[in-house]
């Protein structure tokens, strides 16, 4: 068997087990050991349950044992809820028993630090002497909806319905949340799994289960963090990817504040803070995250039960023109086109509808609309091979038939194979229009935002099954010559590399850098000036001077040995001025670069996920915009060109309003091109091109200024 069978199987005794013991059950009312046995028998659970507490005989009619060593029959699951300090004697006993799962609902391990921390060491040990899968600890606990399980192994609030969706979360008090929430949304799960402070069992090796479940056809996450970030992508990928049953990963990541670069040195490391490193490994996967809890299960109501468009022109129908503008906007606003109907879409529309309407895009069918207008006109525009999705926004009035617009609805969705939305503006109004909608699969929302919103990440995932498959490019490099420059910097004791250095080991790599020399005296760089060509560059060349601007060690377009000499005293002057004890390589003479745009390039060296690559406008305000993409190198093709085109600065590139389009295609160059430089060198902590100035289309791009710091 293979080894991931070998994993399905062992989680199987987790989610279909055919014997649970529930050690630390109690005759406590409102306890959480009463609490999750009554759980496990009121959802009529399909196996056989049992009680293990050494002061009760029984406890809910059932016959209590003293420890699970006593259990006559052979044990699948247990569920312990003790104080923490024997949690490890019980699993030693679990080990003992055979049992291949356990879920640890009890507290009191690293969450808290200390003593917790040793605690939970002790119970990765004993797991991992009698390889058992292990959840939690400090968990809620575990659902499986099934009909062949029926199980709710958790002390929280009643058992589900039985759903299609399948949510892991790192908060168990987020679960009990989640679960009240989906009761009352009329929202099912096909697996609840609280996974608490992974000890065992991580977010990994649910994936993997949940990929082959024929139960699950969403995935929903909420996450504090990943315990290893680039085989999350590998996995969550083969799940978006799926070639015959993809499933879409919809997820939710705690800490967006949190930055991991605040002493960074370079622009890269200054903006690749954690949650940038998350985006793009979400972005890379395939998963969608949202923004909050609301957001996320607005998307999981559509990812659930509609299908996925074709493609992004979206029709919004409405009774009313403000709500329909809103929809509009949003809709423009996230990637979706809000196209004009076709000529023969209108003349059917004619037919249906008062003279007097307008049959724009929104098609707005007043307050007067019933339902017989609403079902002939969604059924003409969904039956538009250009149309790839609809909108249906309905504003109670004193005209308006909530329930049979509604019904209305439904009879035209059911004849066509594309997604539909709906926004039912109100409460109490509206509330039995909504059931009906939602009673046959058609999501609605409160207000038209969420709808569009929606609607453009149904369309965004539907690209991404679509997308084009490409591979990683690797180029001719001359490898050992970058690697003498940083083997020699090492051992010097240097972790920062001389520009001239840096401009080296990107020209072995095949980068276009502009023309310039190392020199040591006026005279030298009079002598490289000549040979470089007028107008030129003068930098100042010291390991103790990172941002040159602002130790005064840059002069721009020096035009005569005059200036020459000049720009080489001031220089070594004011870097000095500034630190007395600046060690000064020399003074770097370069070309002087024609106009053109300022992008940056740069590669961040992330602690957990290794290198991380970034593009965004570059010059002197790459910080304080922050219009930049990151993604994991390597990268492959499509990728490198999706950096780009997700900033705002592409459309710039593009040829904004008329403006000239630039060089996209040297630019992608130089992001292949970096990937692999990244991927070879995993001494390289920070590197910044900044900027690359990229030209018109055709004319390639140049880098103008570079900057490596290697790891310690």
């Amino acid at each position: 068997m293979s080894y991931e069978g070998t994993q399905q199987k062992k989680l199987d005794s987790i989610f279909h087990p055919r014997t649970i013991a529930i050690i630390g059950a109690s005759r406590q009312e409102g306890s959480v050991g009463h609490s999750l046995l009554a759980n496990i028998i009121d959802s009529r659970y399909q196996g056989i349950a049992y009680p293990v507490n050494p002061k009760a005989d029984g406890i809910l009619g059932i016959k209590c044992y003293p420890n699970v060593l006593a259990i006559p029959d052979e044990i699948d699951l247990a569920v312990v809820m003790v104080p923490a300090r024997h949690v490890a004697s019980v699993l030693e006993e679990c080990g003992k028993k055979n049992i291949k799962g356990a879920i640890i609902i009890s507290a009191g391990f690293k969450e808290i630090g200390g003593k917790g921390v040793e605690l939970e060491q002790n119970i990765k040990d004993i797991i991992q002497k009698y390889d058992l899968s292990l959840v939690g600890p400090n968990c809620l606990g575990l659902i499986n909806t099934s009909p062949d399980s029926s199980m709710n192994a958790t002390f929280g609030t009643q058992m589900p319905l039985e759903g299609n969706i399948a949510f892991l979360s790192q908060s168990g008090a987020l679960c009990v949340a989640v679960l009240d929430y989906a009761k009352e949304s009329n929202i099912g799960f096909s697996k609840f799994i609280s996974m608490g402070n992974k000890a065992g069992v991580n977010e990994n090796e649910l994936l993997r289960y949940l990929k082959d479940d024929p139960k699950t056809d969403v995935i929903l996450m909420y996450l504090e963090d990943l315990v290893n970030g680039r085989e999350f992508m590998s996995i969550a990928q083969e799940i978006t990817n799926h070639p015959m049953r993809p499933k879409p990963i919809l997820a939710l990541k705690a800490g967006r504040t949190l930055t991991g670069a605040k002493a960074a040195s370079s622009h890269t490391g200054s903006l690749a803070g954690t949650d940038s490193v998350y985006d793009a490994i979400f972005q890379q996967s395939g998963v969608i995250r949202g923004n909050t809890l609301e957001e996320l299960f607005d998307y999981v109501k559509a990812f659930s039960c509609q299908p996925f468009p074709s493609g992004s022109n979206v029709a919004i129908i409405t009774n009313s023109g403000g709500p329909g503008i809103l929809a509009t906007d949003t809709c423009i606003n996230n990637g979706l086109s809000v196209v004009p109907f076709s000529k023969n879409v209108k003349k059917k529309l004619r037919t249906h509808l008062p003279p007097s309407l307008s049959l724009n895009n929104p098609l707005d069918l007043i307050a007067e609309a019933q339902e017989e207008q609403y079902e002939a006109s969604l059924d003409e525009i969904l039956g538009d091979d250009d149309i790839h999705s609809a909108i249906v926004i309905l504003t109670p009035t004193a005209f308006t038939h909530v329930e049979d617009i509604a019904r209305a609805i439904v009879a035209s969705w059911k004849k066509h194979e594309k997604p539909v939305l709906c926004c039912f503006l109100g409460v109490y109004d509206v509330s039995r229009g909504i059931d009906i909608l939602e009673d046959n699969n058609i999501p609605t929302y409160r207000f038209p935002e969420s709808a569009a919103r929606v609607l453009a990440e149904m369309t965004h995932f539907s690209w991404w099954l679509k997308r084009p498959r490409t591979g990683i490019k690797k180029y001719k490099v001359d490898k050992p010559a970058a690697e003498n420059i940083i083997k020699q910097a090492q051992r010097e004791g240097r972790t920062f590399l001389l520009e001239q250095e840096a401009y080296e080991i990107l020209k072995v790599y095949g980068f276009p850098v502009i023309k310039s020399k190392l020199t040591d005296s006026i005279k030298a760089a009079q002598e490289a000036s000549e040979e470089i060509g007028y107008p030129v560059v003068m930098k100042i060349a010291s390991p103790d001077v990172i941002h040159k601007f602002d130790f005064g060690g840059v002069f721009l377009n020096i035009r005569t040995p005059a200036e020459v000499k000049k720009a080489y005293n001031t220089i070594r002057k004011n870097v000095l001025e500034k630190n007395p004890k600046a060690r000064i390589k020399g003074i770097l003479v370069e070309e002087m670069a024609k106009d053109g745009k300022e992008i940056i390039l740069g590669v961040n060296h992330d602690p957990q996920f290794g290198p991380i690559l970034m593009f965004g406008l570059g010059g002197i305000y790459v910080e304080a915009l922050e219009d930049v993409s990151f993604r994991l190198a390597p990268v492959n093709e499509l990728t490198a060109s999706r950096m780009i085109t997700t900033t705002k600065t592409y459309k710039i590139l593009d040829g904004y309003r008329g403006g000239p389009v630039y060089d996209l295609k040297a630019v992608e160059d130089c992001i292949k091109r970096l990937s692999q430089l990244a991927v070879d060198f995993d001494e390289i902590k920070e590197l910044d091109i900044n900027p690359l100035i990229v030209y018109e289309k055709g004319k390639g791009c140049t880098i103008v200024d570079a900057r490596i710091i290697l790891r310690d």
